[in-house]
């Protein structure tokens, strides 16, 4: 079962961090070029524990589904999210949020799971590895566009 782990550091506080990494809008925006959408559960503001969305977006030359739930989370410092129905055998999601001097360090554990045996496990070793990560990165580096700026506010402050 493939494991990505990303460390990346955010020169911002971890509240703020935190609640950006569960924000539906923001995850949105990342994934604009996948036209990722919420279509169902929570759609908009924060997801918490418990909480499930639907999300429609076009990866791999197809319109995918793929609902996830908030299994656990423990405020400013980690949540879980996993996949409930979708195209992965598994897909775990591990946020993990570390205060610093100067910030935050944001640790990503993603471990998932495709079907199709020895050439889904081709799949994952050639290809699908690089391109969840490359996902990831996009969907961070959009978190630390928003949370070294001003922008977070608009998203966070009501």
């Amino acid at each position: 079962m493939p494991t990505i782990h990303l460390t990346t550091f955010i020169a911002a506080p971890y509240n703020v961090v935190f609640d950006l990494s569960r924000h539906i809008g923001l995850h949105k925006e990342s994934m604009s070029a996948y036209k990722e959408e919420a279509v169902a559960g929570t759609r908009f503001g924060l997801i918490e524990k418990d909480e499930t969305v639907t999300w429609k977006a076009r990866h791999l030359f197809k319109e995918r589904l793929m609902r996830v739930k908030i299994s656990e989370l423990k405020r400013g410092e980690m949540f879980i999210d996993e996949q409930m129905q979708g195209d992965f055998k598994m897909m775990k999601h591990e946020h993990y949020f570390k205060p610093c001097e100067n910030g935050t360090i944001m640790i990503d554990l993603f471990h998932f799971e495709t079907p199709y045996g020895l050439f889904g496990r081709w799949f994952n070793a050639l290809y699908l590895t690089n391109y969840m990560r490359k996902l990831l990165e996009q969907r961070n580096k959009t978190i630390q566009e928003y949370a070294e700026s001003d922008k977070w506010r608009k998203l966070l402050i009501k």
